[in-house]
């Protein structure tokens, strides 16, 4: 199985870089072939030109390369940290650049963009590890857990993977090593789940 996983985090001793390098390295023991981003190494563009929007617009290459690997993923995996309730903007724009019209979806013939949306990624599973240093029950009570609807709702569902699961990891600022180790251990322990010999 093909396995696109995308980390967006800036520093490399972080516990996203931890779990992104703990998912790679289970894909590939399971016998999965791996395509691995880390943004920020990549010095990834987020920022879209007017001219990039719409479909079948001339692409750099840097993107036509994500949107060939997207296209053949059977699977999906996300690393990020929780910044203001949303992923980092370089990670929004690899959104905005590589989901693409006629790459992850596409409106019937004749809709206008209005209608619902037919979802063209064959990926059947995508997995979003994130890290937070807000407690999970502030987090639902005060935010509602807007990661959870970005991500499931507006993302993958629009772009036709279903089969969708979302974990959170926290408070990272005060965790301690046998904590996070147990973490990584559950990180694991999911890919194998979702993503299996």
């Amino acid at each position: 199985m093909k396995v696109l996983v995308i980390l967006g985090h800036p520093n490399k001793e972080s516990f996203n870089h931890a779990i992104a390098k703990t998912v790679v390295e289970t894909l590939l023991n399971n016998g999965h072939e791996v395509f691995f981003h880390d943004l920020y190494e990549e010095n990834f563009d987020p920022i879209i030109s007017s001219q990039e929007i719409s479909k079948g617009a001339s692409l750099e290459k840097v993107i036509e390369i994500h949107c060939n690997e997207i296209t053949k993923a059977e699977g999906i995996v996300i690393v990020h940290p929780n910044w203001w309730g949303q992923p980092p903007a370089i990670l929004k724009g690899w959104v905005d650049r590589v989901l693409r019209p006629g790459i992850a979806y596409e409106f019937k013939e004749g809709d206008d963009g209005e209608g619902i949306p037919i979802g063209l990624l064959k990926a059947e599973t995508a997995l979003v590890f994130n890290t937070s240093n807000t407690p999970k029950e502030r987090e639902l009570q005060i935010f509602g857990d807007p990661l959870e609807i970005l991500w499931k709702n507006c993302i993958f569902d629009f772009c036709g993977v279903k089969n969708f699961y979302r974990k959170m990891y926290g408070v990272i600022v005060t965790s301690k090593l046998e904590e996070r180790q147990d973490w990584l251990k559950e990180v694991r322990k999911i890919v194998n789940t979702y993503f299996p010999t």
